[in-house]
C-alpha cells in the first residue's frame, strides 16, 4: 500500500513538473515499473508525444558517483545524434525536491533486457555477436567529434580506477577488508600502462541486459544505461562484460552472478570472446588479466553497496540477501585467475 502511494506521489509531481520542459503525461497514465536492472529505476510513462522512460537513482543512501543522472544526460544528449542505439534524452531534473533525487526522461524503445536467461529458439551467437559489435562501434567513435572529448579523465585510468574501488571496497567493509579483497588489492597495486594511442568512449557496463534486443533475431535496437560512462582503454569495456560472463568450469559459488547468459549450452567462454572483440574491430585490446581482475574487485564492491542496502531497508527485494556471499566469491575467482595470468 505505501509502495503504491508513492508511486502515485511521484506520478503527480512528475505531471506537475513535465509542462515547463514542453512534455506532458497522458491523463490518467501512471508509472509503470520495467524488468531488468538490480539498482536504478525505469519506469515507464506515457507522454502526449509517446511512451518514454523515467530513469532514477535507486532509494537511499548513494555510493559515491553511482548513478550519475547529470552524467548520463550529458553522455545520451551527446551521443544520441550519432549513435542510433542511444534513446534520445527528453527532459533532465537536477533538483532532488521534485522526486526525490536528479532524474531524466528518455524515449522509450522497444525490445527486450537479456539476464541469465536466453529466450527460447534466440542464439547464443547472436547475441554475443550484437553485445560485441556494438562495443565495437561504440569504440570506434571519436570522443571529439561526438561533443564528448572532455568525458572523465583518462590520464592514469587504470591506477585511479583501483585507488578508487579500494576506497568503495573499505567503506562497505568497514571492519575490515575480507582477505581475498585486500589480497587482490595488493596484487593489482602495479598498473598496467593501456595500449591504446588514444581513449575511447567507454559504456562501463555494457553486457546484454544493457543492450535492448528483438526477442527473435537478437538484432540491437537500443543501448542504455549511461551513467558510468566516460573515457578511457577499450580493453577495459571488455574487461567488464568478462567479469559476469561466468562459465561452467568456474566454482559454484559464483554460478550465483546469473547477470548474463554465459552458461547456456553453446556459449562461448572468456578467451573466445575476447578473441571475437579483437577480430571484429581488428584492434587488439591487450593483456586483459589486469582489467579482469579489477573488474572482478568493482563487480564484488558494486554487489556489496546494494548488499548494504538491502540491510540498511532501501531494497525491498531478498533478491540481494545473498550478495555478500556472492561478492566474496567473486574476489576469490579474481585472486586465483590473476594470480594464474588468466581472465
Amino acid at each position: 500500500m505505501l509502495a503504491a502511494v508513492a508511486m502515485d506521489d511521484d506520478r503527480d509531481a512528475l505531471a506537475a513538473w513535465l509542462p515547463a520542459q514542453g512534455l506532458a503525461m497522458v491523463p490518467g497514465s501512471g508509472l509503470v515499473p520495467l524488468s531488468g536492472g538490480i539498482a536504478n529505476r525505469n519506469d515507464r510513462i506515457e507522454l502526449t508525444t509517446g511512451p518514454a522512460v523515467l530513469r532514477r537513482p535507486p532509494p537511499g543512501v548513494l555510493a559515491t558517483g553511482a548513478s550519475d543522472m547529470a552524467r548520463e544526460w550529458r553522455v545520451v544528449s551527446a551521443l544520441a545524434p550519432h549513435f542510433p542505439l542511444v534513446p534520445r534524452g527528453l527532459a533532465f531534473c537536477p533538483d532532488a525536491d521534485v522526486l526525490g533525487t536528479p532524474f531524466l526522461v528518455i524515449e522509450h524503445r522497444p525490445g527486450i533486457a537479456v539476464g541469465a536467461a536466453l529466450p527460447r529458439g534466440a542464439d547464443i551467437a547472436a547475441l554475443v555477436g550484437a553485445t560485441l559489435g556494438q562495443m565495437v562501434a561504440l569504440h570506434a567513435l571519436a570522443p571529439e567529434a561526438v561533443g564528448l572529448g572532455n568525458l572523465g579523465r583518462p590520464e592514469g585510468f587504470y591506477a585511479r580506477q583501483l585507488v578508487g574501488w579500494a576506497q568503495r571496497a573499505a567503506t562497505v567493509w568497514p571492519d575490515g577488508l575480507p582477505g581475498a579483497a585486500a589480497a587482490l588489492i595488493g596484487a593489482l597495486e602495479n598498473a598496467p600502462a593501456p595500449l591504446d594511442a588514444a581513449p575511447v568512449l567507454l559504456h562501463m557496463d555494457l553486457k546484454p541486459d544493457n543492450l535492448l534486443v528483438d526477442p527473435v533475431t537478437m538484432a540491437p535496437l537500443a543501448m542504455i544505461d549511461w551513467d558510468m560512462a566516460t573515457r578511457g582503454p577499450r580493453g577495459f569495456d571488455l574487461a567488464i562484460l568478462l567479469s559476469y560472463w561466468i562459465e561452467r568450469g568456474d566454482p559454484v559459488a559464483v554460478h550465483a552472478l546469473q547477470a548474463v547468459p554465459s552458461l547456456t549450452p553453446g556459449a562461448p567462454g572468456r578467451t573466445a570472446i575476447a578473441a571475437q572483440y579483437a577480430a571484429m574491430g581488428g584492434i587488439d585490446p591487450g593483456p586483459l588479466a589486469w582489467p579482469v581482475a579489477l573488474a572482478r574487485l568493482r563487480l564484488a564492491v558494486a554487489w556489496m553497496q546494494l548488499y548494504r542496502k538491502w540491510q540498511r531497508g532501501e531494497m525491498a527485494s531478498d533478491r540481494y540477501a545473498g550478495f555478500d556471499a556472492l561478492a566474496q566469491a567473486i574476489l576469490r575467482q579474481a585472486l586465483d585467475q590473476f594470480s594464474k595470468g588468466r581472465i
